[in-house]
């Protein structure tokens, strides 16, 4: 038995959103509010009811023990139906406003009969490749069903006597980019997102044949496209008959995504739990098939949501197999093997792509410390004390060490010996003294670093030593020197 919280969560935020949490029973049946009768753990369709009415519904289905009540805006966010709710602890869904109720009954009842039956087929709508043979006997000619990238889903029988454009999409899984620019030119997108129900795309002169192309909506959503290769102009009867065949596929590709959608969501958790060192670090690797090991960890300074999806996916298909990502607080974050980091380092490094940083190669049980050290590292990008957009946090150790000392003893050096007499001073005169003690014996490189001529450091580190009145040529003494200016800058 499955809650609200989980059948909303099946069947995705296309149609169904959780207002209301009630009292998180489990669900036992789908009942529309009109003439049904009412039992615990109902899902109860408030069909055609006004406020009023959902008001009566929420305070019936408390008494009745029911699960939940669904309606549509703008009953949902009622304050009378929200206060009825909770006084009866009952969860309140709101459903989208173009969504059609039979369909939605059909899509609840197949998800909780798959969450009933456990061993059962993964899929309770059937094989989508039986579904495109289906469509392909309506509309007596071979079919595709692709997604909204123009990714193939799915073919019937019945190919061999299509065309090089169609073999071409079958064999790379996805609409070929010269394809789909002659089909855009066509304006064949265009209608699909104006809401056409059918729209034929005669022959090309190229030799491509025909098309008939049915939209598969569900909620107002275009989530694909269902393409038949067809002699020439279809008879409206069948072309109405391939478009009725629209509505079970898209029940399953909704279906299909909640299933993704869960599993990303099952592998996210587990990618955070991971990352924070809470539960096992090793069972969280054998979870996500992360592979033996070692692993980086790797920080994404992707500043938006819409940014760090966008991310995600282009570096999901990049990255393959053996990776996981998750999200902390702003941040995007990449488990990938060791041998892997190169390629991702390269994939990362567009100039005007996000800050990326990467901890050292650890276990499985140490992906904490990964994350730390990649943290450790994309803050010195941040903060500019590092060069580019990329960095590993075992190659800017240099400045590691001196940011980790600078913070640890920045406190307790301050104001300690001669170094406050250079205050109120021009900035050069610590700049000047800071770089020759960085350069013993080497006023050349000295020089060149403050971009100077070697007299002019000369001249300058005399003023600097008589305001001093220290003996600059002890060790000890530009030891203690270079500590507090290397504290000052650093931290």
């Amino acid at each position: 038995m499955v809650g609200v919280r989980d059948v909303v969560g099946r069947v995705g935020p296309t149609l169904l959103r959780l207002v209301a949490a009630g009292g998180g029973g489990a669900v036992g049946d789908v009942v529309i509010a009109d003439g049904g009768v009412v039992a615990a753990g109902d899902l109860v369709l408030g069909v055609g009811v006004d406020a009023a009415g959902a008001v009566g519904l929420v305070g019936e289905c408390g008494r009745r023990d029911a699960a939940a009540v669904l309606v549509k805006p703008p009953l949902a966010e009622d304050p009378a139906v929200l206060a009825e709710a909770e006084r009866a602890a009952v969860a309140v869904v709101e459903v989208r406003a173009d969504t059609s109720w039979a369909q939605l009954v059909w899509l609840l009842r197949s998800v909780l009969d798959a969450a009933a039956d456990e061993s059962g087929p993964a899929d309770p709508f059937g094989d989508l490749f039986g579904l495109a043979d289906a469509a392909a006997a309506v509309v007596d000619a071979p079919v595709t069903i692709e997604d909204a990238n123009s990714r193939v889903l799915a073919y019937s029988a019945r190919q061999d006597g299509t065309d090089p454009a169609r073999v071409s999409t079958i064999m790379g899984r996805r609409v070929p980019h010269d394809v789909l620019a002659r089909f855009r030119s066509h304006g064949v997108f265009r209608e699909l997102v104006k809401g056409r129900t059918v729209v034929f795309v005669p022959a090309q002169p190229d030799g491509t044949l025909p098309r008939l192309v049915v939209p598969i909506r569900m909620g107002g959503e275009l989530l694909g496209s269902m393409w038949a290769v067809v002699s020439g102009p279809v008879p409206d009867e069948r072309a109405a008959a391939f478009a009725d065949t629209a509505p079970v596929v898209a029940l399953h590709l909704l279906r299909r995504r909640a299933r993704e959608d869960g599993a990303r969501g099952r592998s996210a958790d587990l990618v955070r739990a991971a990352l924070l060192g809470e539960g096992s670090g090793r069972l969280a690797a054998a979870e996500l098939d992360l592979g033996p090991g070692p692993h980086r960890v790797v920080a994404i300074d992707a500043h938006d949501e819409g940014g760090r999806l966008a991310l995600a996916a282009r570096l999901g298909e990049g990255i393959g197999r053996r990776t996981a990502m998750g999200e902390l607080h702003g941040v995007l974050y990449a488990i990938v093997p060791d041998e892997g980091w190169p390629a991702l380092r390269s994939a990362l490094g567009d100039p005007a792509g996000p800050q990326a940083a990467a901890g050292t190669a650890v276990g499985a049980g140490d992906l904490a410390r990964g994350r730390a050290e990649a943290d450790e590292a994309l803050a010195l990008l941040r903060a500019g004390l590092v060069g580019g957009r990329v960095a590993a946090h075992d190659d800017v150790w240099v400045v590691l060490v001196l940011h980790r000392a600078a913070t640890a003893i920045a406190g307790a050096v301050a104001g300690i010996g001669p170094l406050a007499r250079l205050d109120g001073s021009d900035d050069w005169y610590r700049d000047t003294l800071h770089e020759w003690l960085r350069h013993p014996g080497d006023p050349r490189a000295a020089a060149a670093a403050l971009r100077i001529h070697p007299n002019t450091l000369r001249y300058r580190m005399s003023r600097v030593a008589a305001l001093l009145a220290v003996d600059l040529t002890d060790p000890d003494t530009r030891v203690a020197l270079l500590c507090q200016l290397v504290a000052e800058r650093w931290h």
